[in-house]
């Protein structure tokens, strides 16, 4: 047993270091190779290392390709986007002074990028205005001296870390939006901006707007009259108390309905808490809320200015009830009376609280959570906690879309999936979904489990659990059976003995045995995860008695010490080729070396995550 725990700690990361090499070679070529010259990179070639033979414009730390600074080299075509995409330590690109043309590339789908240089070429065209909001780590962004138009993006004015934009001599038009960061190296001069610069805009240089021949407003030496157009910022005014008083007793009415209604139905079916959340049982159980909206309806099908302002807003009272405060508009924005008109469906109660569905009248169904004991940050930390979550992008991240704030309970709204949990389909269903469980469909969860948690572990890289709760509960299946993470990152808003008793990191080795959690700890709840997904068992460590389902890590252990692998493989699997086979076992062995007991025997986060990235389909 020891030697093969130092084969999986030892052996196995030389190899798959190797191979993960290999892979960012490949990768980097077919970069290349999407240049309509790629002969402008003679020390690209193939069967070498791009750090070790320091490929010219690939900077390295520790021989981890950190940075593409491919400049002043006259290349043109199409940059490679895919490519770029599996370089997942990839933080900054550089292409400035080149000859390439055409619109903006999709950067935004590599969304740990900190840096941004398209500086001197020939992109074109107008930038979409969603494209930033997928780029929640951007630091430094420089679009000068091209030829893009239209209106600057405004999603640029929600990136947080942003303290470098360059977008001159270019040809924006339109207004200034506001920008709230402190940006110490800003420039928007020599574009074809028009109307009033935001007063908080003043503090920048006149040279920053110089150029720009219809704008007006201070720093400039230009005064405006009432004619000309300007930015306006969302209204977050004031309402009238008898419409704060219908809303506060709307959503007690709900809270209280729905409550109860779960109690019935909990009763009914003597569900297990967490299994509860993935179950397709309550189908009957279906109530319709109505509450008097005191001319704060929406018009059907409508997103009209006022139920925007509406949804914007919050009490003006710690201990007061709000609306529903957006954090994310994609799917469109809604209040807390487009909840009371929807249907409500029971969903489950989870360990942080119980889940409905609100399937509204415009079409868009939402699960609200009811998240308890969730009072150890001030309203205005947990305010921008929520807003910084709505902020994140990223393919395997379930953003929030809203939050409501009350200090007894808040009420956390995210999309709706149909598909449910993993969980769900892995153990609750038994119906098509299942059956799509094949090897590739598993291999693709795992892998887009992995990136979720890429993505994570850069945002909150300073966090003891960027996660916390990780579990196939939390993973929801999108029609495709990509992988969303959900109720990550609570750790720090959580009355700390309450998160002790409920969030799954509290139930592993880390805390039982050694009384503490660390990032480790996530790592363990992956591996529970991988060897769930490989063996199709229900794990016992979700109950928070123990009892029930399988000991997944005591049964793999055992069965890898006594040369038994291929028995862990779910039956439903059978009839793989070779290949395949070999995948499944190896996963295996990336499952046990994140569940060892010992946190110090275990992987890190990094290192499991490229040993996921190196199986492929």
């Amino acid at each position: 047993m020891a030697a093969v725990r130092f084969l999986l700690l030892i052996i196995f990361p030389l190899l798959i270091s190797h191979s993960l090499s290999i892979s960012e070679t490949e990768a980097l070529l077919k970069l290349k190779q999407s240049f309509t010259n790629p002969q402008s990179l003679p020390s690209w070639v193939p069967n070498q290392h791009p750090c070790v033979s320091k490929w010219a414009g690939v900077i390295c730390f520790n021989n981890i390709i950190e940075s593409l600074h491919i400049v002043n080299l006259g290349l043109s075509g199409k940059i490679d986007i895919d490519a770029l995409g599996q370089i997942t330590s990839l933080r900054t690109i550089s292409f400035v002074n080149n000859s390439f043309t055409g619109p903006i590339p999709e950067f935004n789908k590599i969304g740990a990028l900190k840096a941004i240089y398209l500086s001197e070429n020939q992109f074109s065209g107008p930038i979409p205005p969603d494209f930033f909001s997928h780029l929640g780590s951007l630091k430094k962004a420089w679009l000068n001296n091209n030829k893009f138009s239209g209106n600057i993006p405004e999603s640029l004015t929600g990136v947080r870390f942003l303290s470098e934009l360059h977008l001159e001599n270019n040809e924006f038009s339109g207004p200034v939006p506001e920008f709230k960061q402190e940006i110490k190296s800003f420039d928007m001069s020599n574009n074809k901006l028009q109307g009033a610069i935001p007063a908080s805009m003043s503090r920048y240089e006149a040279k920053a707007f110089a150029g720009n021949v219809e704008l007006c407003g201070k720093p400039l030496d230009k005064e405006c009259d009432n004619s000309l157009p300007s930015y306006t910022a969302p209204d977050g005014g004031g309402q009238g108390g008898s419409g704060w008083a219908v809303k506060v007793i709307g959503i007690l009415i709900v809270a209280t309905v729905l409550a109860v209604l779960f109690t019935l139905v909990k009763s009914k079916h003597n569900i297990d808490d967490d299994f509860s959340v993935a179950s397709r049982e309550n189908n009957d159980d279906v109530v319709q809320v109505h509450v008097p909206s005191a001319n704060h309806s929406r018009s059907e099908g409508g997103g009209g200015s006022s139920s925007k302002k509406e949804s914007r807003r919050g009490s003006s009272k710690s201990g007061g009830m709000g609306d529903l405060i957006m954090v994310n508009d994609e799917k469109g924005v809604f209040g807390l009376p487009d909840l009371m008109k929807a249907a409500a469906e029971v969903l489950g109660n989870g360990g942080l609280g119980s889940a409905y569905k609100a399937a509204m009248t415009n079409g868009l169904s939402v699960v609200v959570k009811r998240m308890r004991e969730m009072n150890k940050v001030s309203r205005d930390i947990f305010d921008a906690e929520m807003r910084r979550f709505g902020r994140l992008r990223n393919r395997n991240i379930l953003t929030p879309l809203a939050y409501h704030y009350r200090r007894e309970e808040k009420l956390f709204v995210t999309e709706y999936m149909p598909k449910g949990s993993l969980l769900y389909v892995l153990h609750g269903d038994r119906g098509t979904s299942h059956a799509e469980l094949n090897w590739p469909t598993r291999l693709k969860v795992v892998k887009g489990i992995a990136r979720g948690l890429t993505f994570l572990y850069t945002e909150f890289a300073a966090d003891d659990l960027p996660h916390g709760n990780l579990k196939s509960s939390n993973i929801l299946l999108t029609d495709t059976y990509e992988p969303l993470l959900s109720d990550f990152a609570f750790h720090p808003l959580i009355n700390s003995n309450y998160a002790t008793q409920t969030m799954f990191a509290y139930k592993t080795p880390d805390y039982t045995v050694y009384q503490k959690v660390s990032q480790k700890t996530d790592v363990y709840c992956l591996g529970i995860i991988i060897l769930e997904i490989i063996t199709g068992k229900f794990p016992s460590q979700y109950h928070s008695n123990g009892k029930g389902g399988t000991d997944v890590v005591q049964w793999v252990f055992t069965a890898i010490s006594e040369r038994r692998e291929a028995e862990l493989i779910d039956p439903e699997l059978a009839g793989n080729n070779t290949e395949s086979t070999n995948q499944m076992l190896q996963l295996i062995q990336i499952g046990a070396a994140c569940t060892e007991s010992n946190p110090e025997q275990r992987l890190n986060m990094k290192e499991a995550i490229r040993r996921i990235d190196e199986l492929q389909v």
